[in-house]
């Protein structure tokens, strides 16, 4: 089933939408909000299915689903964290500076915990008061998990998976270098990210879902034109189930934490960095990746980051050519 919160009040009212993202139903008799369904999802979630199948036959009232409407399917969140699945990504950055990629980076993954008290609309602006601080797009998938309980095993931590979506996870580039020198992490450098319309149950997905990876080809526009075409499900060293066990190591997580793969990332046919699209390859999902590929090729990084009036596009299609999370976008707007 597909899940939604369309506005009304600071979490919104949940709503199940159909799978052509057509129509939805109110599901507030059910549970009020999204995380009031994860709070309680085996009771919730045979009701919310029982109603997803009441849209599709279209047996019960139903309204227009509009994504221009949808907050982030959970506007806040009690935790929201971001991995770094893809290490292809962080060997970019590292060759780009000369610096050895360590050993550990491919057992042991990287993570950050981000800010998750409000998180943007998939249709609204991205606010940037100042061009020079290098906004960046992050293209990633996300899961959304039940309680887990400390020390989790891969296995557990992929059976407490409810839902799966996309991101984008907005970075202001120029400011990391600062925040990291302190040693204490991003803080001003990572603001509000962005998700899909829609949450998606695993079932939903079919073959799409296994082994923990979402496998499918993860587009990216900017201003309108082809930026990345990248398969979510190739090059991905950690799978979600090791995110979240490696999340749990240490503590309990509550139901409705958000865990993101980051920036999905592959290599180029020839095992080299990936090519842009109008070069045959498949392109990025942020702009930081293209200017380290230009950085090693070239020497010099040509490609800017976000300007005020830049569009950015996410999504992913199913095999008939419709979205499967309905659609990020987002115009880069000053404050």
């Amino acid at each position: 089933m597909k899940l939604a919160s369309l506005r009304d009040g600071r979490d919104g009212r949940l709503v199940v939408v159909g799978r052509d993202l057509a129509w939805c139903a109110d599901a507030r008799h059910i549970a009020t909000t999204l995380q009031a369904a994860l709070d309680e999802w085996d009771e919730a979630a045979p009701r919310l299915e029982a109603l997803a199948t009441d849209v599709e036959h279209k047996t019960i009232p139903l309204d227009r689903f509009h994504e221009r409407e949808a907050l982030s399917p959970l506007p806040r969140a009690y935790q929201w964290a971001d991995g770094s699945a893809y290490v292809n990504h962080v060997a970019l950055v590292r060759q780009a500076r000369n610096a050895e990629l360590p050993e550990s980076f491919w057992t042991d993954p990287l993570m950050y915990q981000g800010g998750s008290d409000s998180f943007l609309p998939p249709r609204a602006s991205i606010p940037l008061p100042d061009e020079a601080w290098g906004c960046d797009l992050e293209a990633e998938i996300v899961v959304v998990t039940g309680d887990v309980r400390q020390d989790a095993t891969r296995e557990q931590a992929l059976d407490a998976i409810r839902l799966i979506g996309l991101a984008n996870d907005v970075s202001l580039r120029n400011l990391i270098p600062a925040e990291l020198a302190k040693g204490f992490g991003f803080v001003q450098s990572k603001p509000a990210s962005a998700f899909s319309p829609v949450l998606v149950t695993p079932d939903e997905l079919g073959e799409a879902w296994r082994d923990g990876k979402l496998h499918g080809v993860l587009k990216v526009d900017l201003n309108g034109e082809p930026f990345g075409r990248a398969d979510a499900g190739e090059d991905m060293t950690f799978d979600f189930g090791t995110l979240v066990a490696h999340l749990a190591k240490t503590r309990d997580l509550a139901a409705g934490s958000i865990i993101g793969s980051g920036t999905v990332s592959n290599r180029d046919a020839d095992g080299g960095p990936g090519k842009p699209i109008a070069e045959g390859g498949r392109g990025y999902s942020c702009i930081a990746e293209v200017r380290m590929v230009e950085q090693i090729l070239t020497g010099e990084m040509r490609t800017p980051f976000l300007r005020h009036g830049d569009s950015v596009r996410i999504w992913m299609d199913d095999d008939r050519g419709r979205p499967i999370f309905g659609v990020i976008e987002q115009t880069v707007t000053p404050v």
